[in-house]
Order: structure tokens, then C-alpha cells, then sequence
């Protein structure tokens, strides 16, 4: 179990301490391994600088292709996204996707498959509660950011589970020092209140090229 937040002091936010959350009822998945892998294959070529910019989370990461290039103006971007994730399992592996990198920023995005897998909002809250307590425990100075849910078409069934997960995360981050939630939701959203189809592929989850265009125009203002 991370070590818990060290005390703020009286000027800063202070976060609700995530032990007071229901329990995931589930143990975390043990996704992306060969990913993994691969990334400790390439840190031994080169190592990350620290003082950098991590991306961490599902495939919605993994597939930003173009990570570095559309924020080349921002120095020490490292994508770690690994396949089919889970916030669990973020935050199972918060050490090595996060920690051992020691950037000046982390930005995640997952919960969706956790919703999925059958997961509540406040379940979830609590996962990213423990990575952010595994994040700040050794790196204290570093900033956490949150990159909400998207509405896939794939998973408007699950539409009210996303909003609610993405208000009660964002209220945490209210109360978390230097941290931000980055709403990414709304304005993938269209005039009739559903996802654009135009920023997702066929397979109705994952998205275009244009997708990522609007994410890289909302994000770049964080980093």
C-alpha cells in the first residue's frame, strides 16, 4: 500500500485521504506486460532525463503516435501508455511507468476500462487516489494531471458511470496541491450532447487523427 501524503501546508489544498473510499472489489488486471517490458528494454538504451513530462494510461496514450511532435515546444515528453490499462492498474504500477522517471509533471488518462470491467465512479476515485499517493510519496513537487474520460461512442452506455467519474475525480483534484483536471469530455461532445463521430475510428473507441488534434490543442495550455 503507497505511503500516504505527506501533511500540506495551511496555504494549500489538502485532498480527502482515499482510505475513506469503498474498496475496489477486484484485484487490478495485470495489463500491457510485454509493453512494460518494452519500455524497461528502451530505458536501458536511453534513460528519460528527469525533470520531464510523463503521459501514463490506456491506449488512448499508447496510440498518440505523434506525442512528442505535437508538443515539441515542451522538452522531456515521455509516452507511457500501455494497452487495455486500467487507473488500477496505474496505480499498481505508478513506480515504474511513473516514479522512477521523476518528472516535473505527470498527465493521466484511463478509468474508462475500470467503468467497463464493471468498476463504480467512486472505485475509480479511488484508484486514482492511490496513484496519485504512490506519485506524491516520492515525488511531492511533482504535478498531477488528470486528462478526463472521453465519451466513446463504444461506451455510451456507460455515459452517466463517465460523468460522475469525471466530477468526483475532478472534485478530488480540487482539493489536491498543484494538480488540475483537464476536461477533455465537453468538447468532444456535439451540438445534440453525443460524442462527434468524426473524432473517433470505426471501432467507435479509440480515436482519429483529428481526435488527437483537439486533445493536443486543449493539453498544450497544461503542459
Amino acid at each position: 500500500m503507497p505511503r500516504p501524503l505527506r501533511p500540506p501546508s495551511p496555504t494549500r489544498r489538502t485532498a480527502p485521504p482515499p482510505q475513506t473510499l469503498p474498496p475496489n472489489t477486484s484485484p487490478p488486471r495485470r495489463a500491457g506486460h510485454d509493453e512494460l517490458a518494452a519500455f524497461f528494454r528502451a530505458d536501458q538504451q536511453q534513460f528519460p532525463a528527469p525533470g520531464g513530462v510523463v503521459f501514463v494510461g490506456s491506449s488512448t496514450v499508447r496510440m498518440w503516435k505523434n506525442l512528442g511532435q505535437d508538443f515539441r515546444q515542451v522538452p522531456g515528453i515521455v509516452n507511457r501508455g500501455f494497452g487495455g490499462s486500467t487507473l488500477a492498474d496505474c496505480s499498481l504500477f505508478a513506480r515504474d511507468l511513473v516514479v522512477r522517471y521523476r518528472p516535473r509533471q505527470v498527465l493521466v488518462y484511463a478509468g474508462d476500462n475500470d467503468l467497463a470491467e464493471g468498476r463504480t465512479p467512486l472505485q475509480v476515485l479511488e484508484s486514482f487516489a492511490r496513484f496519485a499517493n504512490a506519485v506524491r510519496a516520492e515525488l511531492p513537487n511533482t504535478r498531477i494531471s488528470f486528462i478526463s474520460i472521453k465519451p466513446s461512442p463504444s461506451r455510451e452506455h456507460l455515459m452517466s458511470q463517465i460523468r460522475e467519474t469525471n466530477n468526483v475525480i475532478s472534485a478530488y483534484l480540487n482539493r489536491l496541491p498543484d494538480s488540475e483536471y483537464i476536461d477533455v469530455f465537453t468538447p468532444m461532445l456535439g451540438a445534440d450532447g453525443r460524442a462527434r463521430p468524426e473524432l473517433f475510428r470505426s471501432d467507435r473507441l479509440h480515436m482519429t487523427d483529428e481526435g488527437y488534434r483537439l486533445w493536443q490543442s486543449i493539453i498544450a495550455s497544461y503542459l
